[in-house]
């Protein structure tokens, strides 16, 4: 079964085609790579990984209305009730 998927290339120096990446890019890169003196790379798996976790779970997004990832998920996966149409 063939699923017509392409690759949507970004073209070299024109990074703002992806805007959504490479603004988290730049806060991976301003508040971990930057912020970090990783000494080996397990040191570096255990700093980027925590940044992880806090990024996905305790810090507020503005496009998630200042909720976490984790409040957003919890709230669009609560069953609401829908008034019936007749």
């Amino acid at each position: 079964m063939e699923r017509k998927v392409e690759s949507a290339l970004i073209d070299p120096g024109k990074p703002w085609q992806n805007g959504a990446n490479e603004s988290f890019n730049g806060k991976f890169r301003d508040e971990c790579l930057g912020m970090q003196w990783f000494q080996n790379r397990t040191d570096a798996r255990v700093l980027t990984e925590a940044w992880r976790r806090e990024y996905n779970s305790v810090r507020p997004h503005s496009s998630l209305d200042n909720l976490t990832p984790a409040e957003f998920a919890a709230l669009c996966s609560t069953p609401t009730q829908t008034e019936a149409v007749l």
